[in-house]
């Protein structure tokens, strides 16, 4: 394999204008991108009511909903083994672009679908096939996005960058929550059932046109140009090369994802719901919470990337990490005696999930330029699949038998995490 090499000078130069522009551009589309794959779970309550039948238990109805929410996860890596291939041997745009079609399409689908109540079975198939296609297209552009925009800025900006992006990502679940509050504003539970929980998905759909749009004005990223004007690209299939070469590499990345999924799944994703199931707090409520929490989530993104770059990701995480159990534990055990407290508490765990903003940091520089988005992507979606997709059904059957199953299961996860961090290492490029 041929080595790559970044002048100093391009390596340390400050951040740009087109550097900006980039970032915003990559950010934004990944938000509205991210959008479509996760309004899913801001409806599921509602979803499970209308695709399973009415007679099956509460319990296993949220069971078979997050189930086939977590379909999305399991499929992941296939999409994002193929689309990685071709981003290192065609170039980190094109696939970066594709994603968005592949994404697109079967959200607005999932607004068009028929119900249980008008095809039966055929309903929550149909759903299924649906999140499967949503699972390929996000297995490429999330880790996609990650090299585009760590490939584009000076090394030492690599943390602030990739936690500017994952906070665009973030932003997409803010406009889901955002999207959810609104309809439940506006709307009576009984409207909601009715039909209007269709919008997210068809606005999603358009959501993705746009994004297609938008990427157009980005460009290739230099490293892969300068490799493929030297001809440095992999000479060998690049999944092959990471799984001879980068067995560490790959272990590292796959249990700091574990935690990167702990923290978004549950604390973000899956607890609006749990707040009104568990803690009967209403709707309006929880998805307003939500959105507070999220915000703080991106915020702890783009923080926790720059101070990625500043003392290096190792202390980050470690610090982070720790942080991140402490407070959950405050969170979920707090509420039941004071409900009253749940916006400011939410909003602060929220900004400490952010240290999931440092580890695509570590995910970038642990592979080679050559391999970066095979070796990243399959690390990432493998994670994901294994330990996302489990974690609703985790947690769903951990609670039967203790509400503070969600708390428990995130502090291990960083508790692992923290001890993964003790290896994180740079490639020799």
């Amino acid at each position: 394999m041929i080595a790559t090499s970044v002048p100093p000078a391009a390596a340390s130069r400050p951040l740009t204008g087109h550097d900006y522009k980039t970032l915003a551009l990559a950010a934004l589309g990944g938000a509205l991108e991210f959008y479509d794959f996760i309004i899913f779970v801001f409806f599921a309550n509602a979803i499970g009511q209308l695709f399973f039948p009415p007679e099956m238990p509460d319990w296993l109805r949220t069971l078979q909903t997050f189930g086939i929410f977590a379909a999305g996860y399991v499929v992941r890596p296939l999409g994002g083994i193929v689309m990685a291939h071709f981003g290192d041997l065609l170039g980190r745009k094109r696939m970066f672009t594709l994603s968005i079609l592949l994404m697109s399409v079967p959200t607005l689908a999932i607004g068009l679908l028929p119900t249980y109540a008008s095809i039966g079975l055929a309903a929550p198939m149909l759903l299924l096939l649906m999140r499967v296609l949503q699972g390929a297209a996000v297995g490429g552009e999330v880790p996609g996005a990650w090299v585009f925009v760590a490939e584009h800025v000076p090394a030492r900006h690599t943390g602030y960058a990739c936690g500017v992006l994952t906070a665009g990502l973030t932003f997409g679940i803010l406009l889901g929550s955002l999207m959810a509050t609104g309809l439940n504003t506006a709307y009576q539970p009984a409207e909601v059932l009715a039909g209007a929980w269709r919008w997210p998905f068809l606005l999603g759909g358009l959501f993705g046109l746009a994004s297609m749009y938008l990427r157009r004005w980005l460009h290739e990223t230099p490293v892969f140009a300068e490799m493929a004007q030297r001809k440095a690209l992999a000479a060998d299939m690049p999944l092959k090369t990471v799984l001879r070469s980068h067995r560490a590499a790959v272990a590292v990345s796959m249990l700091l994802t574990w935690m990167l999924s702990a923290g978004i799944v549950v604390v973000i994703l899956m607890t609006p719901a749990l707040l009104q199931k568990i803690y009967h707090i209403d709707a309006r409520t929880s998805l307003v919470a939500n959105t507070l929490a999220t915000v703080g989530l991106a915020l702890g993104c783009v923080f926790y990337g720059m101070l990625a770059d500043r003392v290096g990701p190792k202390p980050v995480l470690l610090v982070g990490a720790l942080l991140l159990a402490i407070c959950t534990w405050v969170f979920y055990t707090t509420l039941r005696t004071q409900p009253e407290l749940l916006l400011p508490l939410y909003g602060l765990t929220g900004f400490f999930v952010g240290v999931v903003g440092a580890v695509p940091c570590v995910l970038v520089q642990a592979f080679p330029p050559q391999v970066r988005f095979s070796g990243l992507s399959f690390s990432y979606n493998l994670s994901y699949a294994i330990f996302g997709g489990l974690t609703p059904v985790v947690v769903t059957l951990m609670l039967k038998n203790d509400p503070l199953a969600p708390a428990y299961y995130v502090i291990a996860v960083c508790l692992i995490g923290m001890l993964t961090a003790l290896f994180v290492r740079k490639a020799q490029s």
